[in-house]
Parts: structure tokens; C-alpha cells; sequence
């Protein structure tokens, strides 16, 4: 007799390479979205693009017809979310990659944010890919395999002050994906994590930024955090498409995927002062241990 779990570890067949790939893209209106959706769309796939609001997505129909079909999703309404999907699949006949990309940022000292604050940003930037994910997967188990994507941010490894839970909101990402990596794997369904660092897009923008009430004693810090982000050399959204592609068409692709060419230097520097503070106090975490019984 098989044990159930190795019942649960049989991978279906994979269902026939297939090309053109047909994506489902949230937060397609502006962006990164935006940008990955007309990419994806001029190299002859075929794009299931979301937003908020479908007049944003008009253009959209206008230059590449059959081959988009624009849908109203607030990934916050997880029933909107499940028919989204559906809608897609059934349009489509399939699903190759599911890409979560909608986002916000809230601006925010840690003791300034409100609860409904911080919740609504966790609704957005976690709930949200969370019921898309869910909504996707029975789709791809039945089709035999499929690409997850989520764009987290170098962000999801490393903090800035005032936009701290919007970092955290990343590593809770971070950590969902890896999680459902391994849990999908047998079903031939792949993960990964698009990590972008600062380029110039509209995450910046009004429409891509919350801000919390504020204290005034924290009103100079904040200005000064922000003249230094302005400093900051930001990449060209445009340069990021073919990158990505590459990772899509990769027969085995990375868990975790950087954009841009400051990322790795800034983690590998935070995670080698973690490393030397863990291993300073080697001595003392390990006779917090106590006997083995």
C-alpha cells in the first residue's frame, strides 16, 4: 500500500509546450504592470490584464485586440479575484503564467500608522495575491503546469525606515512564495520572485502611495529620508522585459529573481552583518539550548 504522502507527491503529465504563453497580470494599468503587459503582448502572447478601473486599459485593446482581454479586478474583493481568473481561463483555454503585480506603498513611521492603515496595505499587497494564487491553482493542477510571479522587491531582504510596513508586507511575501514553491512543485506548477530595485516608474506616485497621519516630531527625519531617495539612481522600466523573459522561458527557473544591478551588492552587505552578529553570538545562542533529552 502507498502511503498518503507519497500519494500527494505524483506530479499530473505536463500538459504540451505551448507558444504563445498567455498571461494573467494584475495591476496592468501603470508600472511594471503596464510595461511586462505591452512587452508580453508585442512578442505575440497573449495577455489577461487587470486593474482597478478598465477604462485604464482601453489602449491596451486598441493596439493588440483578440490577443488581450482586459478584466475589472480590485484584488482586494476575493470573489472579484476567483471570476477574474476563471474568466481568463475560460477565455484563454489556459492559464501559463499567473502574475501578481499590484501594490502600494504606505509612507509611515512605525509608531504613526493607524491599524486600518496597516491592514489595508496587508489587504492590497498580501491578501490580495494570496486570493489570486488560490483562486489559480485548482486551474493549473488541472492543466498539469503553469508559472507563478510575484513582484516583491529588493525590499523583501532589506528595510528603509518610514516605508517599514510596506518592507514587512514584502518579507510576508517572500515568504508565502517560497512556502508555495515547495508545495506545488509536484504538480509541475513553478514559482518565482521578481525583486526590482528602484527604477522609474509610477510606484512613486499618488495613485502608488498611502500616507498615514503624521507626528510632527518625526517630520525632519522624514524629509531628509525622502531628499536622499530623490539622489537615488533609478533603472529604466523598459530594460527590465527582456530580463524577464528569459526567466519566464527558463525550463527551471530561479525561486528568487533580482532586476536591476544594485540589488545583490546591497543584500549580500546585510547579509554578511547578519552572519558576523549571529556567529558573535554563537556562544550564548547555543547554551540557550540546554540539555538534550
Amino acid at each position: 500500500m502507498v502511503p498518503h504522502h507519497e500519494k500527494a507527491s505524483v506530479q499530473p503529465a505536463p500538459a504540451p509546450v505551448t507558444s504563445p504563453k498567455v498571461w494573467f497580470i494584475t495591476g496592468a494599468s501603470r508600472g511594471f504592470g503596464r510595461v511586462w503587459a505591452d512587452a508580453a503582448l508585442k512578442r505575440g502572447d497573449k495577455v489577461a490584464a487587470t486593474a482597478r478601473k478598465l477604462e485604464s486599459l482601453v489602449d491596451l485593446t486598441e493596439k493588440f485586440g483578440q490577443n488581450v482581454l482586459t478584466l475589472e479586478l480590485d484584488v482586494t474583493r476575493l470573489e472579484q479575484a476567483k471570476t477574474a481568473v476563471e474568466q481568463a481561463y475560460a477565455h484563454f483555454g489556459r492559464l501559463d503564467i499567473v502574475f501578481n503585480n499590484a501594490g502600494y506603498s504606505l509612507v509611515s513611521t512605525i509608531e504613526e500608522a493607524s491599524a486600518d492603515d496597516i491592514r489595508a496595505l496587508y489587504e492590497t499587497n498580501i491578501i490580495g495575491p494570496v486570493s489570486v494564487i488560490q483562486a489559480a491553482l485548482p486551474l493549473l493542477r488541472k492543466q498539469g503546469s503553469g508559472r507563478i510571479l510575484g513582484t516583491s522587491s529588493n525590499l523583501g531582504h532589506v528595510t528603509l525606515p518610514v516605508i517599514g510596513y510596506y518592507c514587512s508586507s514584502k518579507w510576508a511575501f517572500e515568504a508565502i512564495h517560497e512556502s508555495l514553491a515547495a508545495e506545488v512543485k509536484p504538480f509541475g506548477i513553478k514559482v518565482t520572485i521578481i525583486e526590482p530595485g528602484a527604477y522609474a516608474t509610477e510606484f512613486g506616485s499618488p495613485e502608488s502611495l498611502k500616507f498615514s497621519e503624521s507626528i510632527d516630531i518625526y517630520t525632519d527625519f522624514k524629509t531628509q529620508f525622502f531628499d536622499r531617495l530623490k539622489t537615488m539612481e533609478r533603472g529604466d522600466p523598459a530594460a527590465t522585459s527582456e530580463a524577464l523573459f528569459k526567466v519566464v522561458d527558463e525550463e527551471n527557473p530561479p525561486l528568487r529573481f533580482f532586476l536591476g544591478s544594485h540589488n545583490l551588492p546591497w543584500v549580500r552587505t546585510a547579509y554578511r552583518e547578519r552572519l558576523a552578529t549571529w556567529e558573535a553570538w554563537e556562544d550564548v545562542s547555543n547554551s540557550a539550548q540546554g540539555q538534550s533529552n
